[in-house]
């Protein structure tokens, strides 16, 4: 099971208490491609608002519709079924004519709009996600609003949220089965979910121990660190160490955590030796990667939520929206926030 209260918080443990999702309407996502269909191509995209259905349930549903096999029907990222998501599906129809989406039934689906594509949307292919959120029932909605005041300056932690374990936190617990040779996963797409299960949880280790020690913006010599908006990263030598101070205080520069595969970290010297002995007891999962021959990849550590607004209805409801890049959690913003139910935290995103 994986506890996110021994994480570390940014903001300290907070005092309110409230609900995220007492409905499938208090929590809505808008992806967001970060780009317009081009207008032809052999791919058809479609925007589909959903609620009630899993993102792979009505893929499979439109490649029933459109007569194509299930594998010619693609999508960016998993969306929740218990919440109100607007996301892209993408079909592959090579020669054929638009299928008549006004005649697509699917309870629980509405099609916003479809465009032709030259290019297949694959996994990741999105610039990041729009949400609006109510939070009901807060204990405390003044310590609420302060602390959306700081993280509007400060950013969050970007943890992986609980979804990313699966429920019960299964995905992880399936992954050390594996790693012990206890039981081999025979589906690949298991194999994947148990894979990045595994990462995510050494990252969080990582960035919560950063947090702990007030060093996620005071970069160690050997740090990864990361442009902000950018996914590539260098190393901080010894020669620039001293001009890299001010860059990461103003958050041009993040410092990133480790997600480990077949191959180094990424960090060298003092960084290197304190991420190796945050993970020194994950020796099986680590073994488990490198013999999967994983590709290692870095993380940023804070994250930053962008157009940020909120408006309180009452005096225990407040509706809050922002916009975050993909591979990011509005769990992770929240948990800055207020005490959840770990149901109401059970969402994909």
């Amino acid at each position: 099971m994986i506890d996110m209260s021994r994480l570390t918080w940014l903001l300290g443990e907070p005092v309110a208490t409230g609900q995220l999702k007492a409905n499938p309407e208090d929590f809505i996502v808008e992806e967001d491609l970060g780009f317009e269909p081009d207008g032809e191509g052999e791919h058809l995209l479609v925007r589909i608002r959903k609620n009630g259905c899993n993102t792979q349930f009505v893929a499979e549903q439109l490649a029933r519709f459109a007569k194509v096999h299930p594998r010619d029907v693609s999508y960016a990222g998993l969306k929740d079924r218990h919440a109100v998501t607007e996301q892209w599906f993408c079909l592959h129809l090579p020669g054929k004519a638009d299928p008549d989406l006004s005649q697509f039934d699917l309870e629980g689906c509405e099609v916003v709009r479809a465009s032709r594509h030259r290019k297949k949307m694959r996994i990741g292919t999105l610039k990041g996600n729009a949400f609006t959120l109510v939070l009901r029932q807060i204990s405390d909605i003044a310590d609420v609003e302060a602390r959306l005041e700081k993280i509007t300056q400060q950013g969050v932690p970007n943890y992986f949220g609980t979804q990313r374990f699966g429920r019960g936190g299964n995905n992880l617990v399936q992954a050390k089965r594996w790693a012990t040779n206890e039981a081999r996963p025979k589906e690949r797409a298991k194999r994947s979910f148990y894979l990045s299960a595994s990462r995510s949880a050494m990252f969080n280790i990582v960035a919560s121990q950063r947090l702990a020690d007030g060093t996620v913006r005071q970069p160690m010599l050997g740090d990864a660190l990361q442009l902000s908006g950018r996914g590539s990263w260098f190393v901080a030598k010894a020669e620039e160490f001293e001009s890299l101070q001010p860059r990461v205080e103003s958050g041009e520069l993040l410092v990133t955590a480790p997600l480990p595969g077949d191959g180094p970290l990424g960090t060298l010297e003092d960084a290197e030796a304190f991420e190796q002995t945050c993970l020194s007891d994950q020796t099986d999962l680590l073994s488990l990667l490198k013999r999967e021959r994983v590709e290692p990849a870095r993380r940023a550590i804070m994250l930053q939520p962008l157009q940020m607004q909120w408006q309180r209805w009452d005096d225990v409801t407040l509706e809050l929206k922002f916009w975050l890049p993909a591979g990011s959690y509005a769990t992770s913003v929240v948990r800055e926030l207020m005490n959840l139910d770990e149901t109401d935290a059970d969402i994909t995103e």
